[in-house]
């Protein structure tokens, strides 16, 4: 019948902040979950008693595809997550309930933004009056919180290691800042009584949810991975439990309330654990940061700038839970079934994912003098990691071994904090220390200061082992020099000497063993010269010198002309170097060469700057911008005053180009002028004075007319 009337539409399934921590792990879940799944077989038994019955059974339900997955985003500018089918941006809640309306299964979070309270509750009633209107049966459930649980009375008062199961929720009292989730929780379920054939709702009540890029706990996640304190604060006395769930098991929970639509109505979404906020922050600590806990007090943390007073008082809950219904009814394949402590390694894992906290393990090679200590540094700079060099390493160690070793003060404060487990593994410690530091002393004084190469390997492993350098990643400056020094320090030591010599790639700890290796080339004529052109204040103290540097040199170039080298070993685990010639940039501060290496690594994989590096990186560009400002100022003033000086200069020199001109002028037309000056008073000017007396006598009546026929009749030339 199912195939004659044509294959049915994917249930549609609305979910509030798709972009969220819960949204999004919740969403991308669902919508890779065919629908009907968790139906199938619970326990191996059965389907061992019945294999044909199951399969009868698994092709008569409904598996119609996956979950068709939309809904709504915390932040408009959000990018649609890749596994949502639409997601709307709502301008009106008529908008909104057209959406819902379209949709078989409504899921509206709760836990992380208490405004979502008031839409929830409208989106519920909203439904719930337009009923008579479905055309297909509708589900809503509610995402709430374990917190209008934690006021609650023990179930035993005479017992308090009892705790509370689903049952006991008619009697819980919530917390006095989450009154507004237990109301909403009270409505959804009223609401679904009304017609629980065409509107049926839940509501859960999660635990504090982990996993992923993390939730509650993200804030002690990142101090331990930043390793920038020395332990991770506990708040209070840290002896509260705190009822959790992996973010997937909780998606997994809501799966199976819509395939199996439960009778009860309120279900406990918590895991099989009963850890305390001491335990679940020790073991944060241990796996992801310095391993140490500090206690302060509770009034400390609302100084952080990264928690909420809705973090803190989910931090600061005690409540024992245990969920009777999930075991006994839903058909759940757990990710931390027994909880975060039980499974931290899978959680860290996940979280280094989740949020691209991958750590970046670089390796520099290369001749003295090519200058791997500065590249070095500048790269740690670029990308937070933590630059190994050699010589450092050792005076660490022998430093921290002699700390170990040296008596300890009591400290009343400290003491029963760690417990006898950790005083005996302490005492274990000094031991072997003692031991250690004599043996490396020993070897130190037969080998002129430097301990052997096995003490050395050992130090620079346990480097690279400990949990900054896990975390963040490291660049090993120069070290190892040889295939032995890399063979010892990077292969597994475990590894079966036969199967190395089966196998082509040799077996390393991946852990540890970079992922890119930088090989910087140069000649021994610019090595020499670079070394020459150094001041003597940098050469001084150093393997700088003339004799020592050339020494350092012809040593490394014996190192890498043999048939084995520290660089075919990285070949043969196919981590391939990359070679770059330092003279071709002709960059004395290796500038270039950082820019190039830093193309070849790609992007870092860190929380970027904080907000903090943010402010003194947009003020130093704003001081740059205003000194260059400044400089560029200067300088066109400077351009505009030489300007105006040369042509003060030009306009002078033109002034007295020009006097001289008109000087030269003068005399020239007064030269010029004698001849007829001369003709003139010797031919003209008698005539013409004779003219003017003979015209003053006569007065005649156009005095200009009788003056030419004077001159024209008396004129000497003319006969």
């Amino acid at each position: 019948m199912a195939a004659a009337a044509g294959p049915a539409r994917s249930p549609r399934v609305f979910l509030n902040h798709l972009d969220s921590y819960c949204g999004r792990s919740t969403g991308e879940y669902l919508s890779r979950c065919v629908v009907g799944a968790s139906l199938e077989s619970i326990g191996e038994e059965e389907e061992e008693e019945d294999e044909n019955n199951s399969a009868a059974e698994v092709s008569s339900r409904p598996k119609e595809g996956v979950y068709q997955v939309v809904g709504t985003l915390s932040k408009p500018e959000s990018t649609k997550p890749c596994f949502a089918e639409e997601t709307y941006a709502v301008s009106s809640r008529k908008e909104l309930l057209s959406h819902l309306l379209e949709c078989e299964i409504v899921l509206y979070n709760i836990t992380e933004d208490a405004n979502q309270i008031e839409e929830a509750t409208w989106a519920a009633s909203a439904l719930h009056m337009e009923i008579e209107h479905f055309a297909t049966p509708k589900l809503f459930i509610l995402i709430s919180t374990i917190m209008s649980w934690a006021k609650s009375k023990p179930p035993d008062p005479e017992d308090p290691e009892i705790p509370f199961t689903d049952e006991d929720y008619r009697r819980r009292k919530p917390h006095p800042n989450f009154m507004d989730h237990i109301n909403a929780e009270k409505l959804i379920l009223k609401l679904g009584k009304t017609n629980k054939r065409k509107f049926s709702t839940y509501v859960v009540a999660s635990g504090h949810q982990y996993g992923a890029g993390e939730g509650v706990l993200h804030y002690f996640f990142k101090i331990g991975w930043l390793s920038e304190t020395p332990a991770i604060p506990v708040f209070g006395n840290g002896s509260n439990f705190i009822p959790t769930i992996h973010v997937l098991d909780l998606a997994a929970v809501l799966q199976n309330i819509i395939d199996h639509r439960p009778r009860f109505h309120y279900i406990l979404a918590v895991d099989a654990s009963m850890h305390t906020l001491q335990e679940l922050i020790k073991c944060i600590s241990k796996n992801v940061g310095p391993g140490k806990i500090e206690k302060i007090p509770k009034e400390n943390a609302f100084l952080s700038k990264d928690l909420t007073q809705m973090h803190l008082d989910m931090l600061l809950v005690n409540l024992r839970m245990e969920s009777m219904f999930l075991k006994e009814t839903f058909n759940i394949k757990w990710v931390a079934q027994a909880g975060l402590v039980e499974n931290i390694e899978q959680i860290v894992k996940e979280y280094k994912q989740s949020r691209g906290l991958l750590p970046l393990k670089v390796y520099v090679h290369g001749p003295p003098g090519v200058g791997k200590s500065t590249i070095a540094e500048e790269l740690c700079k670029h990308y937070k990691l933590h630059h190994v060099k050699i010589n450092d390493v050792i005076s660490e160690t022998i430093a921290n071994l002699e700390k170990i070793v040296a008596p300890k003060e009591p400290d009343s404060d400290s003491v029963g904090e760690q417990g006898e487990e950790d005083e005996e593994e302490e005492g274990k410690n000094v031991e072997a220390a003692h031991e250690l530091l004599a043996r490396v002393k020993e070897s130190m004084e037969q080998n002129a200061g430097r301990p052997d190469d096995q003490y050395v390997v050992k130090f620079v492993k346990d480097k690279l082992k400990s949990m900054p350098c896990r975390n963040q990643g490291y660049v090993l400056d120069g070290f190892p020099e040889t295939y032995d020094q890399a063979k010892d320090l990077f292969n597994l030591e475990s590894e079966d000497e036969e199967e190395e010599i089966k196998g082509k790639i040799p077996k390393c700890d991946k852990l540890i063993t970079p992922e890119f290796v930088i090989s910087l080339t140069a000649s021994d004529e610019f090595l020499i010269n670079r070394i020459i052109n150094l001041p003597e204040r940098i050469v001084a103290g150093t393997h700088y010198t003339q004799d020592r540097f050339l020494q350092s040199l012809n040593l490394f170039r014996e190192l890498n002309t043999d048939d084995k080298t520290v660089l075919n070993y990285f070949d043969e685990l196919e981590i391939h170097p990359q070679f770059i010639d330092v003279a071709k940039f002709e960059d004395p501060e290796n500038r270039f060469v950082v820019k190039d290496i830093i193309k070849k690594i790609g992007e870092p994989r860190n929380y970027g700057l904080t907000d903090e590096e943010k402010e003194n990186l947009e003020r130093k560009v704003a001081e740059e911008r205003l000194v260059k400002e400044a400089q560029e100022k200067a300088e066109q003033e400077r351009k505009e005053a030489e300007e105006r000086a040369e042509r003060m200069a030009n306009w002078e020199e033109w002034n007295k180009h020009l006097e001289e001109v008109k000087r030269q002028e003068q005399e020239l037309l007064e030269a010029q002028s004698i001849p007829l000056r001369n003709y003139l008073m010797k031919n003209v000017m008698p005539t013409l004075m004779q003219g003017i007396n003979e015209c003053c006598r006569i007065r005649p009546d156009d005095p200009v007319d009788f003056l030419a026929e004077y001159l024209f009749k008396n004129s000497p030339d003319i006969e």
